[in-house]
């Protein structure tokens, strides 16, 4: 007998215990890693899908994720308890902050970010460490059941990473926003002229004797508003061709996952862009299923990839240059322009809402 959203009390169990073990991995390969990952996963999964759909008698539009030959792979690995950003990514962030404040991470140079925002940096074996990430891991996915039984016009798996990067802050005695040291939240200035702060804090207490930048924003070389639009602009193009050609709404979010890849090995200025992605490749299907061409899709790809990355952008400044773990600026976009086309569904002005949940 199901309990809640469908699912009875052996299906909970499951995921409760499935979902502890992804959090404690992603702690111990890192929330970057653990990200890379889901990518990969989903690369994988959904070009089974194209393919089962071109050549094993599918032939709708959208390819068909519940019988295609990746299915089990997307849903159940990628965006499941196993590399689910909700749960492993989420269990690292939480997880590093954590390690920040109980020796568990490296002693930052001076000018370091804080540690706690070092979301490459495996976290290794330590139990209490790989605990941390396993409790984060089960609240990560707790949360996106709840947003997608509840239908909440969002994407669940980030608003997982969201809630749960600032229950970290708050479980481990972080400041949630954090104290802006220029002119307000929005102005890095501080980081271009090399300001520091007077020490290397964590909310209340120092951290040895070392210094900070007294603003951190997430990508040095990724929060300049004209590089932003520009890049978003780009990658908005390119994700709705991609889902016009192969009926994928989840492949150009995987290529710009695996490609952190080269970011996590030290790679200079590789862009973040899965927040413009996926937001450009739902837009596009959701144009195409009504009859849209696809230069009209690529218009709107476009518009909302630029979209999703000032949205990144704003996060970013908000809640990440000047706190001290990390605030995960991609998934608070996402859960924004994803109910942006939630609302466009559910008002009507299109008929879907690629896999955003609908009430």
């Amino acid at each position: 007998m199901a309990i809640v959203f469908g699912l009875e009390a052996i299906d909970i169990l499951v995921l409760v215990i499935a979902s502890f073990a992804g959090g404690m991995f992603g702690a111990s390969l890192g929330a970057l890693p653990a990200f890379i990952f889901t990518g990969i996963m989903v690369l994988v999964g959904e070009a089974g899908n194209v393919v089962s759909t071109e050549f094993v008698g599918g032939g709708s539009l959208v390819a068909d994720a519940a019988g295609g030959y990746g299915a089990g792979i997307v849903g159940p690995l990628a965006f499941g308890p196993v590399f689910g950003p909700h749960v492993a990514f989420a269990g690292g962030v939480a997880a590093a902050a954590y390690a920040a404040k109980n020796d568990g991470m490296p002693e930052p140079a001076d000018g370091d970010y804080h540690p706690a925002k070092d979301i490459a940096y495996a976290l290794g074996t330590r139990p209490d460490i790989l605990a941390v990430g396993g409790v984060f891991g089960v609240i990560g996915m707790a949360i996106r059941q709840t947003s997608g039984g509840l239908a909440l016009p969002l994407d669940p798996p980030a608003v997982g990473v969201v809630v749960t990067a600032l229950l970290a802050r708050a479980a481990f005695g972080y400041e949630l926003v954090g104290t802006p040291r220029g002119k307000g939240f929005l102005d890095v200035s501080p980081f271009e002229t090399g300001k520091k702060r007077e020490a290397m804090t964590d909310g209340e207490t120092a951290t040895g004797g070392s210094y900070r930048l007294a603003v951190e924003p997430w990508l040095p070389h990724q929060y300049k508003w004209s590089g932003v639009a520009a890049v978003g602009m780009a990658v908005g193009i390119l994700s709705a061709y991609i889902f016009a050609r192969t009926g994928s709404l989840f492949i150009p979010f995987g290529i710009s996952a695996t490609s952190l890849l080269f970011l996590n090995l030290g790679v200079e200025k590789i862009p973040v862009t899965h927040h413009m992605s996926l937001p450009a490749t739902f837009i596009a299907s959701m144009a195409m299923l009504d009859g849209a061409s696809v230069p009209v899709a690529l218009v709107l790809g476009a518009g909302f990839g630029v979209l999703g990355g000032v949205l990144g952008e704003v996060y970013e400044r908000v809640f990440y240059a000047h706190g001290s773990t990390h605030f995960d600026p991609p998934a608070a976009s996402i859960v924004t322009t994803t109910f942006i086309l939630g609302l466009l569904a559910i008002a009507g002005v299109f008929t879907t809402a690629g896999a955003v949940p609908l009430p």
